[in-house]
């Protein structure tokens, strides 16, 4: 038994390549190096064992008795690590893991998860909500959908759809919106979604100034809960009709005015570059765009170039 410590992994995958072809030239192809070196790692090898392995020929090698004991047990031992290796890229092609914005994970891509899973059902989906931008390298999340310019180091990235906003109310209220493109004109309906937004989007119809703080009703954190006040008629929001456009196609909301704004941004699919093979994430990043697609073709219909 060595009484010393194990030989270097690149002497020993050195020995092994060469022991199988039984050629320091094409082991080196094999493992992207020069005969050099894999002619250097297996005299290091020997020098530290203290045994030879190889017989060195004009134009070949071949192993000595030694070598060959040594030979089986390694090629044994690196057919287990590949297939081990292959059983982890299994386990890990089985499970998606995605996180993404509260209001597009739940408003609008949570309602067509079931059509990924029935298109590929050897892949289980987990979804995260979450306003944080995790870190994707970390490996806690194999994708994410951010929002933003797309600009991201070391992350690869496809735009799905821009970031736009018009205001919608349930019909009921449609009479008492009216008057919503001024500004200063007292509305009986109370406003709900962010102020900026609606700054942006007053702006948009040329005014300065957006709505006074006495225009908006309740404060809510999110999107989709400012569009949940709105379905329960609670006043007229600020919303992506994107993000909401089955809740316009059922007739539960309708535009209070027909202008779209952009907001300067867009919602990006983003995975980690050293990702970019991964069969799990190219079947998503193709189902994914093709529904992106259907709902940039569904918002034209408001009048803006997605």
């Amino acid at each position: 038994m060595l009484d010393r410590p194990l030989p270097s992994l690149a002497a020993i995958r050195a020995f092994e390549a060469a022991a199988r072809h039984g050629s320091f030239t094409r082991a080196g192809s094999e493992l992207g190096t020069s005969s050099a070196s894999v002619s250097y790692h297996v005299r290091q090898l020997e020098a530290q064992i203290g045994v030879a392995l190889f017989l060195r020929h004009p134009h070949r090698v071949s192993l000595t008795e030694a070598g060959a004991l040594i030979a089986e047990e390694a090629e044994k031992a690196f057919a287990g690590l590949r297939a081990s290796f292959a059983r982890a890229v299994e386990v890990d092609e089985a499970r998606l893991s995605l996180t993404t914005l509260p209001t597009l994970g739940t408003s609008w891509l949570t309602p067509r998860l079931g059509l990924f899973r029935a298109a590929h059902p050897d892949i289980l989906v987990e979804l995260d909500i979450s306003e944080t931008a995790e870190d994707l390298t970390a490996g806690r999340f194999d994708m994410a959908i951010r929002n933003g310019d797309g600009r991201w180091p070391g992350l690869r990235t496809i735009e799905l759809f821009a970031s736009v906003f018009l205001p919608l109310c349930v019909p009921a209220l449609k009479d008492a919106a009216a008057g919503i493109a001024d500004p200063r004109t007292p509305l009986p309906v109370p406003l709900l979604g962010r102020p900026d937004w609606w700054t942006l989007w007053y702006r948009a119809l040329g005014w300065e100034q957006g709505p006074p703080p006495s225009r908006f009703g309740t404060r809510l954190s999110t999107e989709h809960l400012d569009v949940a006040a709105a379905l329960a008629g609670h006043g007229v929001v600020i919303a992506s009709p994107i993000l909401f456009r089955a809740e316009i196609d059922a007739g539960r909301l309708v535009p209070a005015h027909d202008r779209l704004v952009p907001a300067g941004r867009s919602f990006w699919l983003t995975w980690p570059v050293s990702r970019q093979h991964s069969r799990k994430i190219a079947l998503f990043r193709d189902w994914l765009c093709a529904e992106a697609e259907a709902a940039r073709d569904a918002a034209r219909r408001f009048g803006y170039g997605l």
